[in-house]
């Protein structure tokens, strides 16, 4: 059919630039936040906001040295976060990068050749074989095979004619026509989903669990702080003295480098991952991804090929299976790039099946007819090959034979069922059915049971038949228990606990689906390659496309493949159980040393009536123990196999049963220290600062293996910074440098204190560890 055989005119130039001032252009908007709004909103939170008020607090107490420290840390976390995320978008942005759309347009009574952004309604438009359907579209006249699985999830093509639509978004496979454009932009089928996106919203955990992390911590240094101001109510202290030092003792308890760690690590395993073939563009979800206990997955393109084979054959007498099969390729060609003829010609090369008889013609799939027809030459003879719908082909059968059951036989496996008939002239017979699959991919099934041995419930949501759905299921050993969509409407968890498999959904109902198991509280991961997808990747904790997957698709995953399949899959949860790990070892030592220094000064200063350290050296200790053990975003660890929760009052109990075991070492030194050494109040804070930064370093080492230390090596990095770290102390402690000196001997004699009291403690701690039976704690 030719172009110019459209009997329509389109629009004037005048008239399309009036409509495109009204419509907008034709794309559908994406929701960027400006880079300087992502950059402020670093400075907001519990933890940002409160280094700001002690901040401010420093300054009106005349403490400028505190003040700077202070908000360099601020600004480190902040900026540390904002160029990590930042540079993840712009990889995305260019992943997302490709050549503008054109489209064949009617313009002031010729065609011609326009970016598709500037359709506007009322425009008419051609279509060919190989376009992407640029708008909502009501075709006039022609014939179009559509591929629609990007917003159907259906993987079978269908047929488009006169009176009907083409949706924007979809790929013709086959035929040509015209149409005038319906809807542009956000108005397309195309642009209302990417509207269900953008209200898609899930709250990350990260920042939960370190707020409650903070408010335990806080707590007690508010009770400890009352106390103590109370203490020098009684005793005659200066509030000038005492208010300086409880505002530091606040300030030491906030985890400081512990969104930064987070980054770092999230953003080092970004990198890993990219390596691996998954993008990451939202680093919360590495950290959501080791929680993860229920990932749902879409069927066509995610978990099968997106691709038609032959899958089952049934003859009937007197021929076999391979004449069914031979018939069937005589009625097929390659040129008409028909998903049927296209697998059945690919599996015609495996089985090296040829016609074998010159073809006189051929007549291509017609939607009325609804069959498919080769003609050949048999040796002087006509001989007709014919394939199609059952329905419609039985009409030249003579006699009338009825093949319903086995078409609904096959059809219940799955397959598309075609009939297939040959014979001579109009001797034509039914030889057999012919039965078409979207098959699993090779890797689906191993990687469905290694996930389930991950602890990783997976479901399969999609928007084939309960057939189809069926048969992949037990293909790739996904359960048997199939529900149809009817069963997402209920408001329970309960409706949907039994079910392996969901049928005949919507975009919406994945969608609620993800709703639902985020209130009843699971962590969800969702895999899809469509634009009906997009809203539950963008609504899960974990949105996974595939390497194939639309932009819109992946605008709104966290998690993006580059590599086809669901395999590098494995590599995000392993990775990011893995992160899991080593910041649960620095949340650990952090509660722990938190722990530790607030009884430790704030009971020294009541018992002594002395500072046993100074503000300015506690900022210090920030420095030397938080910021020196983000080197464990580096550490070697090995991941767990079920999913990992934080479970935060049991870190704090066992947190606190470490911190009473190392308040006993601190105790001792500070009581040789101060009562029998008789050390003047300078060196004595020295050497306590001293301590705390061995202590706090070797507590790194002590809690990152949940067996003996010595049972895993730790990475270069961990050991070269702690290395460093320490030799900085020493020459700052035996030069005076920001603190009073003291001797190279002390310093030794302490370091060989801390080693010993240090591996015998190890001992304990894997009988801590061993009690609360691993439970929060421990991937070993």
């Amino acid at each position: 059919m030719a172009e110019e055989s459209a009997a329509l005119d389109g629009l004037s130039s005048e008239e399309a630039n009036k409509r495109l001032l009204q419509f907008g252009p034709n794309i559908v908007k994406e929701e960027r936040t400006p880079s300087w709004f992502v950059l402020l909103k670093k400075f907001v939170g519990p933890i940002p906001l409160m280094l700001e008020v002690a901040i401010i607090m420093q300054f009106a107490l005349g403490k400028l040295d505190e003040a700077v420290v202070i908000s360099f840390l601020l600004i480190f976390n902040s900026f540390l976060s904002f160029f990590q995320e930042h540079r993840a978008d712009n990889a995305l942005m260019l992943l997302k990068s490709k050549l503008l759309v054109q489209a064949r347009v009617m313009r002031d009574g010729h065609w011609q050749l326009l970016p598709a952004q500037l359709l506007v309604p009322g425009d008419i438009i051609h279509l060919r074989m190989g376009d992407l359907v640029p708008a909502d579209v009501g075709l006039v006249d022609g014939e179009l095979l559509l591929d629609q699985s990007v917003l159907t999830g259906e993987s079978l093509a269908e047929e488009r004619a006169a009176g009907q639509s083409a949706y924007a978004g979809s790929t013709v496979r086959r035929g040509e026509a015209s149409g005038e454009v319906t809807a542009t932009g956000q108005h397309t089928y195309f642009g209302r989903t990417a509207e269900l996106v953008q209200t898609a919203k899930t709250a990350s955990h990260l920042e939960s669990h370190i707020f409650e992390i903070v408010k335990y911590l806080v707590i007690l240094d508010l009770v400890l702080v009352a106390i103590l101001l109370g203490y020098s109510i009684v005793n005659g202290i200066p509030l000038t003295r005492i208010v300086p030092f409880a505002l530091i003792l606040l300030v030491a308890s906030i985890p400081v480098a512990l969104p930064a760690t987070f980054t770092l690590a999230t953003a080092l395993g970004a990198r890993e991952l990219a390596a691996r073939g998954v993008l990451v563009t939202h680093l919360s979800a590495i950290e959501e991804a080791a929680s993860m206990d229920v990932l749902a997955s879409d069927k066509t393109g995610t978990i099968t090929q997106n691709r038609l084979s032959v899958a089952k054959l049934h003859a009937y007498a007197p021929y076999s299976e391979e004449d069914v099969f031979r018939f069937a390729v005589m009625a097929s060609d390659d040129a008409t790039q028909d998903p049927i003829d296209l697998a059945i010609m690919d599996e015609a090369r495996k089985r090296r099946v040829v016609p074998g008889y010159p073809r006189l013609r051929f007549i291509p799939f017609d939607t009325v007819t609804k069959r498919s027809e080769g003609v050949f030459d048999l040796d002087g003879k006509i001989f007709r090959a014919v394939k199609g719908s059952p329905e419609r082909i039985s009409d030249l059968l003579n006699p009338f034979s009825d093949i319903s059951p086995e078409v609904e036989q096959l059809a219940g496996t799955g397959c598309r069922v075609l009939a297939v008939l040959a014979g001579e002239g109009e001797k034509i017979k039914l030889a057999g059915l012919i039965g078409l699959q979207d098959p699993p991919r090779e890797d689906s099934a191993g990687l469905i049971q290694h996930l389930k041995e991950l602890g990783i419930r997976v479901v399969m949501i999609t928007g084939d038949t309960l057939s189809t759905a069926r048969a992949v299921a037990k293909q790739v050993g996904m359960g048997s228990v199939i529900c149809s969509r009817e069963v997402l409407n209920g408001n329970s968890l309960d409706d949907l606990s039994g079910c392996d498999v969901f049928a005949g959904v919507f975009p919406e109902d994945k969608y609620r689906f993800v709703q639902i198991m985020q209130s009843a509280g699971h962590i969800t991961g969702m895999t899809g390659d469509g634009v009906n997808d997009a809203p539950a990747l963008k609504q899960a904790e974990v949105g996974i496309a595939v390497s194939n997957a639309t932009d819109v698709a992946k605008s709104s995953a966290s998690l993006v493949l580059t590599n086809p399949g669901l395999t590098d899959v494995l590599a995000a949860v392993e990775t990011s159980r893995c992160i899991y790990q080593r910041m649960l070892t620095y949340t650990l030592n952090k509660i722990i040393k938190t722990l530790e220094i607030a009884f430790f000064l704030s009971v020294g200063v009541m018992v002594t009536g002395v500072f046993v350290i100074t503000p300015l050296l506690i900022v210090l200790l920030l420095f030397t123990n938080d910021f020196v053990t983000m080197s464990l975003a580096t550490d070697k660890v090995s991941f767990s196999h079920r999913p990992e929760r934080w479970n935060i009052p049991a870190l704090i109990v066992i947190a606190g049963s470490m911190a009473t075991l190392m308040l006993v070492l601190s105790f001792f030194v500070f009581y040789y220290a101060h009562d029998r050494l008789l050390l003047p109040l300078g060196q004595l804070q020295t050497l306590i600062f001293v301590m705390l930064v061995f202590t706090g370093q070797g507590n790194v080492y002590l809690v990152r293996e949940r067996n003996h230390f010595w049972s895993s090596v730790p990475s270069k990095w961990m050991i070269i910074s702690s290395v460093l770290d320490i030799l900085v102390v020493i020459i700052c402690a035996s030069n005076g440098m920001l603190m009073k000196a003291i001797s190279l001997e002390w310093i030794a004699i302490l370091f060989v204190l801390v080693a010993f009291y240090l591996f015998i403690l190890d001992f304990l701690k894997v009988g801590i560890f061993g009690y609360f039976g691993f439970k929060g704690i421990s991937s070993h």
